[in-house]
């Protein structure tokens, strides 16, 4: 219970009694966001479509009747600046967005429209409702035009995408780049916009078609080898709650920049804050998905099989995220090891066939065990309370 309470204040208690808005709250991170802010007392108001998978993390956690749920579509800029103008928000958390890569190559026109029109739609109602706001645009390490580098990639790095997926996240980066020079930058602006890019995030609850672990969990429970189409690909995988720790130590800052690490006047350090920032894993924990699946393999014993195919979609081979940025910057750092990460994980799932009380329950404990943790290693975000 006590490592709960700590929980709750962590981020310097920025949250407490504040109005949040996450888009995509229904979504498998916005989901765990959602339940790490109303752990944190935040006012928390959702904005998305329907959950689209079967189970879901949102229902799971039950929570539809724990915060403010909103259904609609961030395609549609009127619905979106009426949820903004009738919300008033004070943080805003932009996860909305079409995930997937592999169906961006069925559904172009609709990840364009949900990545990058979406965006603006988000920031141009936020521009219109000229209120004190912080605002974290949530895209991707697949925003960086990729060169299949051995060194990682850092902030200040091309924007690119060889699928629509990637271009799109690359070209919501250059959204957020325009928007903050046009319209936020300005001495008179109250709006602080950054935006964060993660790497391959894994964890319980995610239940998406086409990601490695949920294909994983479906055919262990079936009783199956798992399928598995690139072996070979690099990523950078982390657990989700260490890009929210990130994204949601950042907006902290951007509130608040005498939380941050930089000794500099407070005009200079929201110039600094209002930017970029990579929240990936240390360098050990950038594997091959061979690597990732044995790793599973090792708390839940089963078999997979290579169905590599060599006219399969385009898909990147390595992908690494420079964290140096957010560790000078903001005292980030990365918690979980990579072993730990997977545990942690799996565990999660060999529990999801509980109630949801019992589930909901799980999650805030590891939510609290992952901040621990976080304490135990002095990082600011948990210890600033």
């Amino acid at each position: 219970m006590e490592s709960l309470v700590n929980t709750m204040k962590a981020f310097a208690d920025q949250y407490r009694g504040r109005r949040v808005l996450v888009t995509g709250h229904t979504g498998f991170k916005g989901s765990w966001l959602c339940e790490w802010l109303l752990a944190l007392g935040a006012e928390v108001t959702g904005l998305a479509l329907d959950p689209n998978t079967q189970p879901a993390l949102f229902g799971q956690l039950e929570l539809t009747g724990r915060l403010e749920d909103h259904r609609g579509d961030v395609r549609d800029p009127e619905t979106v600046w009426k949820c903004v103008q009738r919300i008033n928000p004070e943080f805003v958390f932009h996860l909305a967005a079409q995930p997937l890569v592999r169906l961006s190559y069925e559904r172009p026109v609709e990840t364009y429209a949900t990545n990058v029109m979406g965006t603006v739609h988000l920031l141009d109602a936020v521009r219109r409702l000229g209120k004190p706001c912080v605002v974290v645009v949530v895209t991707t390490d697949k925003c960086y035009e990729n060169k299949e580098w051995v060194h990682s990639y850092r902030e200040e790095d091309s924007m690119g995408g060889h699928d629509p997926y990637s271009s799109s996240k690359g070209a919501a980066e250059l959204v957020v780049s325009a928007y903050r020079k046009s319209y936020f930058s300005q001495p008179e602006s109250t709006v602080r916009l950054a935006s964060a890019r993660a790497g391959n995030v894994i964890g319980g609850g995610d239940w998406a078609l086409d990601r490695i672990v949920p294909d994983c969990i479906r055919s262990l429970r079936r009783g199956e080898s798992i399928p598995v189409r690139n072996k070979i690909a690099t990523r950078p995988w982390q657990h989700v709650l260490e890009p929210l720790s990130g994204y949601l130590w950042l907006g902290a800052c951007l509130d608040n920049p005498d939380l941050c690490l930089m000794s500099m006047a407070a005009n200079e350090k929201v110039s600094t804050l209002a930017s970029g920032f990579n929240f990936g894993p240390n360098l050990s924990s950038n594997q091959t998905v061979a690597r990732l699946v044995q790793e599973v393999l090792k708390h839940w014993p089963g078999s997979w099989d290579d169905r590599s195919h060599p006219n399969a979609v385009h898909e990147a081979t390595r992908l690494n995220l420079a964290i140096d940025k957010a560790y000078h910057t903001l005292g980030w750092a990365p918690v979980w090891s990579f072993e730990e990460t997977v545990a942690q994980t799996i565990r999660w799932y060999r529990n999801a066939e509980l109630e949801p009380p019992k589930i909901r329950s799980y999650t805030e404990s590891e939510i609290a065990a992952y901040a621990q943790a976080a304490n135990v290693v002095k990082l600011p975000w948990a210890t600033s309370a």
